[in-house]
């Protein structure tokens, strides 16, 4: 039941995140204003708002215009409904780090759409993810060092990198999303995070562009795949292989 209620959450959340996806890189305010059509501005009534559910009532057509809306919404909406189940599955009754990892997730989410169309991660989003991952250090402060640690290596890492290429291998948004999620994950988590996060990107990237696409690269969906990946399997991931060696 537990499970089920927080997936609901998460597909509720996912609306919200569909919000942020469309309307931060407009510049358009986001909490006081109706959920409306893109389109013809139609404010959207409560039984229009329902997760998945609407948009597949309607046959994904605003009830004002009739205009065709994006698929972008139910996927959207059902990847955040998997990933807070997922992340229900692993950290059930550990209820500080569950909540705080349903956000980091969403967040990782929005982040990643916005910077693959936009080649830009919105400042707010990383002030976001840095406060939990200084909200994840309060809720853990026996392994602060480790925390600290992540912090130093993963925002560190990615500054020299961003200060020797002059800003030509990555943005600072990049360089800002290490930080915060450096401080989140810890030491060895946001290791295997940038090593999955740069091994997708690298194959993912050759193959677009052998297809055609150009040598600009939006870095932060596959940094958010590695970060989302490594909060929720890395700690049991890193513990298996450092047992593998006995170690």
């Amino acid at each position: 039941m537990t499970l089920m209620i927080l997936t609901i959450l998460g597909l509720c959340m996912g609306s919200f995140c569909n919000v942020l996806i469309l309307r931060i890189p407009r510049g358009e305010e986001f909490v006081k204003t109706p959920s409306h059509c893109m389109t013809c501005g139609h404010n959207l009534t409560w039984y229009e708002n329902i997760p998945l559910v609407s948009w597949l009532i309607q046959g994904g057509k605003c009830r004002g215009c009739g205009v065709k809306l994006s698929a972008q919404y139910p996927l959207v909406e059902g990847a955040n409904g998997i990933l807070w189940f997922l992340a229900g599955l692993r950290f059930y009754g550990d209820w500080d780090v569950l909540a705080l990892t349903c956000v980091l997730l969403s967040m990782l989410l929005v982040l990643a759409i916005i910077d693959w169309r936009t080649f830009t991660i919105p400042n707010g989003i990383n002030l976001v993810i840095f406060v939990l991952g200084v909200a994840r250090l309060v809720t853990d402060l026996e392994q602060w060092t480790g925390h600290m640690a992540g912090l130093a290596f993963g925002g560190g890492l990615f500054f020299a990198l961003w200060f020797l290429t002059r800003g030509a291998g990555l943005g600072f948004g990049d360089v800002k999303l290490m930080f915060g999620a450096g401080l989140f994950l810890g030491f060895g988590p946001v290791v295997l995070a940038l090593i999955l996060g740069c091994t997708v990107g690298s194959v993912i990237h050759l193959i677009r562009m052998k297809r055609g696409a150009g040598k600009k690269l939006a870095f932060g969906p596959y940094l958010a795949l590695g970060i989302g990946f490594s909060a929720l399997f890395g700690e049991p991931i890193i513990e298996a292989y450092l047992k593998l060696f006995g170690l």
